[in-house]
């Protein structure tokens, strides 16, 4: 057998790509995994953790003036941006180091700097050269913006964990979550919002009724919304101020624009053209089953693969492939039933099917559903709703899709799909009983099915 210097060579210390090193360190393989960016990848510094850092910044203006109808006479609050900033860089620099520590406790030798792959069993970084029996690719993706004139004064969702300071006015172009996300995010502390999509209605992929519900509830709370459109133009006016130039013929003068136009998978320089590795139009690399790719010796999981761009699915593919490279397994692994949550406000959770899913797949479906005022908000006579759907096979009476729009839907959500994950009927929901008062015991009193 031929000599290598690892047994496994990871390229890209995030969620995935960790632990798959850490967890294939504890069957006894040397494993070295290298980063040219920051570990933890982009869910700890770009992306989940800051993001719902920040989306739990901007909820204070509004609880502060439901406060109100509770009796609390408050002091006249303000926001610092660089506090915030602040606070939030020391929580992802102890992040960081609990990254570090875990890669340092299970052996795994980290090597900081880009890694190009020369060969089916080599990797570089720098000027070193390292043999290994097999490679992980686990580099995550990275925003993508368009080409278009003025595309040189548009910010990422990556830049916005670092701006110097607070936009009063924001432009964010695309209809996935990341812009509702940010959309949120920046209405709550203060600027004035806007979204420009050139599609009807944004977060494509989701059930219908939820996207309009979150259209009409954002709406509510003062973000513009602008669909059908997209940018033509930008042109810089001053240090402050930019000229947005639409398809429509409309103008918005705005001092800042971030691109949420998606991800495409980081695997530029990765010298796969030394490999036999296949890759997808968006440049996705193309794996088997078992995470394989054309290249017998290399593997990749996580965003790279353009599957389901989920931290917890990244996890899922690392444990799955170290338990399929050294314990043995060789069922597939499962796709179905993943839980998702977008922390817009209101919130969105949804597990299963939406609705066109479900009656392009069964041949009889019924539909529950409700909508109704949080108790939260009773006092102040806030209009803004939580909707819940339910969605059923009457055949087998199985739940096959749950939706919800409303406060703490991701923490709901995560339960439902435990349920529908055991493949829970819709009786077993009847004779569940409720949690009182509570948003979620909702879901097991729906009794009537909707026409």
């Amino acid at each position: 057998m031929p000599s290598y210097d690892y047994d496994l060579f990871v390229i890209g210390a995030g969620s995935g790509g960790v632990r798959a090193a850490r967890m294939a360190a504890a069957h006894g393989t040397r494993v070295a995994i290298a980063e040219d960016l920051y570990v933890g990848g982009t869910c700890v510094n770009a992306g989940c953790i800051p993001k719902k850092l920040l989306v739990l910044a901007s909820q204070y203006a509004s609880e502060f003036r439901l406060a109100s109808s509770y009796g609390w006479n408050l002091a006249k609050t303000s926001f610092d941006w660089n506090v915030l900033l602040k606070n939030k860089n020391r929580e992802i620099a102890r992040l960081n180091g609990i990254y570090l520590n875990i890669l340092n406790r299970t052996g795994c030798e980290l090597i900081e700097g880009h890694a190009v792959i020369v060969g089916p069993h080599t990797v570089r970084v720098g000027q070193r050269s390292f043999s290994t029996e097999r490679i992980l690719i686990a580099t995550g993706s990275w925003p993508f913006v368009p080409d278009f004139p003025g595309r040189e004064h548009v910010s990422t969702s990556n830049d916005v964990f670092h701006f110097q300071s607070l936009p009063n006015h924001v432009v964010i172009v695309g209809g996935g979550y990341v812009a509702v996300e940010l959309a949120g995010i920046f209405s709550g502390l203060g600027a004035i919002t806007e979204i420009v999509y050139r599609g009807d209605l944004f977060l494509r992929g989701f059930d219908d009724e939820v996207r309009t519900v979150v259209a009409d509830e954002i709406s509510r709370k003062g973000i513009s919304l602008n669909f059908n459109t997209e940018i033509l133009r930008i042109d810089r006016l001053s240090d402050r101020e930019l000229r947005v130039s639409l398809k429509s013929g409309e103008e918005i003068l705005t001092n800042c624009v971030i691109y949420a136009t998606g991800r495409t998978p980081k695997v530029a320089g990765l010298g796969l053209e030394n490999t036999a590795v296949l890759q997808g139009e968006n440049g996705a690399i193309i794996v088997n089953d078992q995470f394989q790719t054309a290249e017998p010796s290399i593997f990749a999981i996580g965003d790279v693969i353009d599957r389901i761009p989920l931290t917890p699915v990244a996890l899922a593919e690392a444990m799955h492939l170290v338990k399929h490279l050294y314990g043995g397994v060789t069922s597939a692994m499962d796709y179905d039933l993943i839980p998702t949550t977008v922390f817009c406000q209101p919130s969105i959770g949804t597990v299963g099917l939406t609705e066109s899913q479900a009656r392009s797949r069964y041949a009889d479906v019924a539909v529950y559903k409700s909508r109704f005022v949080p108790l939260k908000n009773a006092l102040d006579g806030s209009d803004e709703r939580t909707f819940m759907k339910l969605i059923v096979d009457r055949e087998s009476d199985r739940v096959v899709g749950v939706h919800m729009v409303g406060p703490d839907s991701g923490e709901i959500i995560q339960g439902i799909a435990i349920a529908l994950k055991a493949g829970a009927t819709k009786a077993v929901f009847d004779s569940t009983i409720g949690v009182h008062p509570t948003a979620a015991e909702e879901f097991v009193t729906m009794r009537d099915a909707a026409h």
